[in-house]
């Protein structure tokens, strides 16, 4: 591809995608500074202009208890905004790669099978079902997508992530809760970026998983992270009950990777693995 523009470039999965795209004659990196994707004039405006072959969104409304309260706001962002992007890539024939959740996933009735690409979503929140909305307005009206589900997303660049917060309270001393019954696919970001930059590369079009192998709940994926920085931590397992979040989440919300081996593509490293190499490249950078 000649030009391939990453919408949400300063995020933690964004900055992670124009690392791994490399070429920066090629890579057009926009932040949510350069372009705010609700503002469909100037985003059709800008891409026009770039005329890239690829658009790479990252953006997304994603404060998951935020979007119970302002749910006009989450599906301008994950809908609305998103079914501008698709028609415009239609326009410019590019392909739109679009970044969606787990979360479309309801994960009741005591579900232990993860879920694969042809399973029925059934969003149990408003932040869910905006991204299933986003996905379903693209496979109606954008001719070259691909939509990567992902899960747990943590990275370099965030400071309000999973793992960043754990590790800030850490540094407290404070007694921790920790949320067990619910389990997912926790993803290191730089493991999902040089997966996704490989599946353009093999020209992959549809829905496809892409989160490291294995799964946890919250309190496992905690208790790993602790063990591996070396850090004694007042560490309790609680109910979702008990935590009491406005949103509800699924307590089983894990996704089989399935279309990355009939892609040809390799499994992703097990969350394990994401952990151990975040806390190695998080002490190369002191």
């Amino acid at each position: 591809m000649r030009r391939v523009v990453v919408i949400g470039s300063k995020g933690q999965l964004g900055s992670d995608l124009v690392r791994e795209l490399g070429d920066p004659d090629r890579v057009v990196p926009l932040s949510h500074q350069d372009l705010e994707i609700c503002d469909h004039v100037r985003t059709r405006e800008l891409l026009t202009r770039l005329r890239p072959d690829a658009v790479i969104n990252t953006a997304a409304y994603h404060r998951v208890d935020d979007c119970e309260d302002h749910e006009t706001r989450a599906f301008e962002t994950n809908a609305d905004a998103v079914l501008n992007l698709g028609r415009i890539c239609n326009d410019l024939d590019a392909l739109l790669a679009h970044v969606s959740t787990d979360y479309v996933f309801g994960g009741d009735g005591g579900r232990t099978a993860p879920y694969t690409e042809q399973d029925p979503p059934s969003p149990l929140n408003v932040y869910g079902a905006s991204k299933l909305a986003g996905e379903n307005l693209l496979r109606e009206e954008c001719r070259r997508r691909l939509i990567v589900r992902t899960s747990g997303l943590y990275g370099l660049a965030g400071d309000r992530n999973f793992v960043a917060i754990m590790l800030r309270l850490a540094r407290t001393g404070r007694p921790i809760r920790v949320v067990d019954d619910q389990r997912l696919g926790p993803t290191f970001t730089a493991h999902l970026a040089r997966k996704m930059v490989r599946l353009l590369a093999s020209k992959a079009q549809g829905t496809v998983h892409v989160t490291n192998q294995g799964e946890c709940t919250w309190y496992e994926f905690a208790r790993r992270l602790f063990e591996l920085a070396g850090i004694t931590v007042d560490l309790t397992p609680i109910t979702s009950r008990e935590f009491g979040a406005k949103a509800i989440r699924p307590a089983y919300s894990v996704l089989a990777n399935e279309s990355l081996t009939r892609a040809g593509l390799d499994p992703m490293p097990h969350w394990s693995r994401g952990l151990a190499d975040y806390l190695a490249r998080k002490r190369s950078e002191r």
